[in-house]
Parts: C-alpha cells; sequence; structure tokens
C-alpha cells in the first residue's frame, strides 16, 4: 500500500496471491503429479503458496506486470422481455510485443493471471445447496487460444454466457494452463499460462465476464443492475534467459525508462 497508495484494496489482495509460489517443501509433501487436479488439491491444502513482496512491487527485464482496476455491471434486466441477463465484458489486448516473441521461437515462457473482486454475500445462506444463492455474482478470465480470431474469441465468451454455464472452461488455451476451469471458485482466480513465446504471440486477448449469481437470480431484491469493482494482474516471464521484455513493452506504452548515466 506505502509503494502504491493507488491501489483499490482489490489490487492489493491480488497482488498477494499473484506474487506467491508453492515452496519445494509444499510442493514435494502434496504434489503428487504435475496434472490439474493435484495441482487443484495443492492450491485446496496450501493456498496458492509463500507470497513475495519483491515479485509483488516491481519488474525485472525479463519480466512484467500489468494491472487493471476497472468496473463493470455484471447483470440487467432485458429491454423488452421480463427476464434478467449477463450484461458487461470487458475484453483487453495484451501489449507483447509480437514480433519480438516471434522471433523468440521456441523459448519457453510464463504468463500468470489473476483476477481479485469482492462479493456480496447473501445473509442467511451457506451457498452449498445452491451455487446461486451465497456469491452475489461471479467474474472470470479467459484467454482466446492460438490462432482464435477476436471475433470467434467473443463469439465463443457470448455463447457461453447465453448457455449460463457457472464454469465456462478454458476452452483454446487449455492445455498450456497449471489448474484450468478449476480455479473458478471464491472470488479470486489465479492461474499460469506455460508454452512458448510463439504460441503466446498468438494469444494475446483476455475477457473479462460475469457467472451468474444471486444479483441475477433473486430479482426481487433490486440488485440486478449494481456494479462491481474488480482489478486484473497479468505477468509476464522468461525463466532463465536475459531477454530484455520489458523495455519494449514499456516503449508501446508511453512508460518513461531511466537512463543510468555513469561518470
Amino acid at each position: 500500500q506505502a509503494e502504491y497508495p493507488g491501489a483499490w484494496p482489490e489490487t492489493i489482495r491480488g497482488l498477494i496471491v499473484h506474487s506467491a509460489e508453492w515452496s519445494a517443501v509444499q510442493k514435494q509433501k502434496y504434489l503428487r503429479s504435475v496434472s490439474k487436479g493435484d495441482y487443484y488439491r495443492l492450491a485446496k491444502i496450501c493456498g496458492y503458496g509463500v507470497p513475495r513482496l519483491d515479485r509483488a512491487i516491481s519488474c525485472a527485464s525479463n519480466s512484467l506486470s500489468l494491472i487493471s482496476q476497472a468496473t463493470l455491471q455484471p447483470f440487467d434486466k432485458h429491454a423488452t422481455q421480463s427476464r434478467y441477463i449477463s450484461k458487461d465484458m470487458h475484453l483487453y489486448r495484451l501489449p507483447w510485443p509480437v514480433e519480438v516473441l516471434r522471433d523468440l521461437g521456441e523459448l519457453p515462457v510464463q504468463m500468470r493471471i489473476t483476477l481479485s473482486y469482492f462479493i456480496e454475500p447473501s445473509p442467511g445462506e451457506v451457498g452449498w445447496k445452491d451455487r446461486y444463492r451465497y456469491a452475489s455474482h461471479g467474474l472470470r478470465f479467459e484467454l482466446n487460444g492460438p490462432g482464435e480470431q477476436e471475433g470467434e474469441f467473443v463469439q465463443r465468451i457470448n455463447r457461453k454466457a447465453r448457455e449460463e454455464d457457472e464454469h465456462p472452461g478454458t476452452i483454446g488455451a487449455a492445455d498450456h494452463w497449471m489448474l484450468g476451469e478449476t480455479r473458478n471458485v471464491g472470488s479470486i482466480h489465479s492461474d499460469i499460462w506455460s508454452g512458448t513465446t510463439a504460441e503466446l504471440a498468438a494469444s494475446n486477448l483476455i475477457a473479462i465476464h460475469p457467472a451468474v449469481g444471486w444479483w441475477r437470480e433473486r430479482h426481487q431484491l433490486r440488485r440486478f443492475d449494481k456494479q462491481t469493482r474488480y482489478s486484473l494482474i497479468v505477468s509476464f516471464n522468461l525463466p532463465g534467459q536475459e531477454v530484455d521484455i520489458y523495455t519494449p513493452v514499456s516503449i508501446m506504452l508511453g512508460v518513461p525508462i531511466p537512463v543510468q548515466i555513469t561518470i
């Protein structure tokens, strides 16, 4: 909070989780294999691991982090029909230097995405019998698959919303995720995408969209048109490489780069 006084509580909470890593002891004791099911079991027992302050507040030359604080309206009433629908979706285009990534070819890369928000709980409901009763709403993030164009990606997300599926899954980019759709519990979702730089160059869109909650289903309580805040944190890392990925993105975004002068 001292480093970023303008950060929302959603962001501070997200950075704590986003910077965390499982220790070698935790993985040795609780991670039986590298399957998504076993990683989910590890997360249930150990959370996301041990937070690291240095990773939460700074970027190295071979890594960078991007943070968005935004507000959306998850639900609304249909304009002509007496029913309630999902409303807003936010689409982010990641500012990766595509040409640089393609030139790096088959270098291994990791991208971590964390989505943090707060829900309004429903008093008197423990949430076990009806998935729509306790949480006011849910939010989900999706990454487009390699070669999936923006129009196709948006259509896929809209189709999932129409189907009113609580867990939209990770079609297209699913095989690259550590947790996959099992991350969609609670009100903070964090996952790690692993692949090559060439593959990541073809997956540069993130969608944030709502999942059904009691704000929409219990419309008599008049919460269907409320807005919610969220923080999206995306980090990019080239493990063990000395490639400077921070500077090209800083130039694209217009971020001032300090120049060291040696006398």
